[in-house]
């Protein structure tokens, strides 16, 4: 019996010698699992791996679906610009809107980029260039808009996002090269049609009258519906702050900046009203005439110039209302509302690094340096 003991014990001593120690069963572990190891389940894991650096955020939503709601929400008051200004209005939206998306694809195809006109940026810029033109400019006019805000506002600085400024606005704002072609407004209800030159009937908008010191001879109600001069997409306030309403339901766009910009020339212009009428007369006619509406709702709310922080677009917001009341007020041109988003547009930069939060230690680390 104690050969036979010996031999077990050298057979079992041999064995353990052989074997790893990450492969020996434990000493109190189930005689099943000890007998069977591979009886234990196995991890699956995927082929590919995709590695990436955080934000580790995912959305359902993409440029091109973005641009879409925004166009969405832009086409009520551009289709009442349409019938109160006549096919004119129309036409000049075609064409800003097919020399972006020409001028976007040769620009890219120039600088050696993937052309990314499908994405509806470029659809957008030609669309809201269009609503903030006369119905009676000429057809040349959008064509030089489009290429300044499609070439060298966005594609020359990078691309969609990269741009430092609004493009819409800012051709707007250099197409006034052409004092008397941006100057000359329509009458209400008087419809342009056709491609050549346009028969115009000059007529001064609300916001001049309230320039100039006196109350519009068109009434509260006609301001908000949309029954005065202007530009194609400025006149309906009520359709505007609809498409507004639907970006915000969308998420598309925050409260922050229009809430803020409508706020603060609100209580400017009640606090000091520049006409007799009366200070809440005064104020409501300030908020529905002009592109006050279209440019807090959709231009001063674009993704790439305004701030990311909630803190920052309020500021954001009060700026550009502060300085749209100044230029009205004090200015020698009747709107601000452009002037006063691409001056605030410049200052992004400055609100982001003032209102971002600090990193967990990043104090700390600047006070070492």
């Amino acid at each position: 019996m104690d050969e036979k003991k010996n031999d077990l014990t050298a057979v079992a001593a041999e064995g353990q010698s052989e074997t790893p120690a990450a492969e020996t069963p434990a000493a109190d572990a189930p005689a099943e699992t000890a007998a069977a190891p591979d009886s234990a389940p196995k991890a699956d894991y995927p082929q590919y791996i995709t590695v990436a650096p955080s934000p580790h955020l995912r959305a359902h939503d993409t440029t091109r679906s973005i641009m879409l709601d925004v166009v969405i929400a832009l086409l009520p008051a551009f289709i009442w610009g349409v019938y109160h200004f006549g096919t004119r209005a129309l036409t000049i939206g075609i064409v800003s809107i097919a020399c972006c998306v020409i001028f976007e694809a040769l620009s890219q195809l120039v600088l050696r980029r993937p052309v990314t006109i499908g994405d509806g940026s470029a659809v957008v810029t030609g669309l809201l260039l269009a609503m903030n033109l006369s119905s009676a400019v000429p057809l040349w006019l959008p064509i030089i808009g489009a290429f300044f805000a499609i070439v060298v506002v966005k594609q020359l600085f990078g691309g969609i996002g990269k741009n430092v400024v609004n493009p819409a606005l800012a051709a707007r704002v250099f197409l006034f090269a052409w004092p008397n072609e941006m100057g000359t407004f329509t009458e209400a209800g008087v419809r342009l049609s056709g491609i050549g030159k346009a028969d115009v009937i000059a007529s001064a908008t609300p916001l001049m009258s309230l320039k100039a010191g006196e109350f519009p001879d068109v009434t509260l109600s006609e301001m908000i519906l949309g029954q005065t001069s202007g530009c194609i997409g400025e006149v309906s306030s009520v359709l505007l702050i609809a498409g507004g309403l639907y970006l915000l339901i969308r998420r598309v766009i925050t409260w922050h900046i229009p809430v803020a910009y409508l706020g603060t020339v609100a209580v400017l212009t009640v606090l000091f009203p520049q006409t007799a009428s009366g200070n809440l007369s005064f104020m409501l006619s300030e908020l529905f005439s002009g592109g006050l509406i279209l440019g807090a709702f959709f231009m001063a709310t674009d993704y790439a110039t305004s701030p990311v922080t909630y803190r920052g677009r309020l500021i954001f917001g009060v700026g550009c209302g502060l300085i749209t009341v100044f230029i009205r007020f004090f200015g020698g041109y009747a709107e601000g509302v452009s002037f006063a988003i691409l001056i605030m547009n410049l200052l992004v930069w400055y609100i982001d690094r003032f209102t971002m939060p600090i990193r967990f230690g990043g104090k700390s680390v600047e006070k070492k340096k």
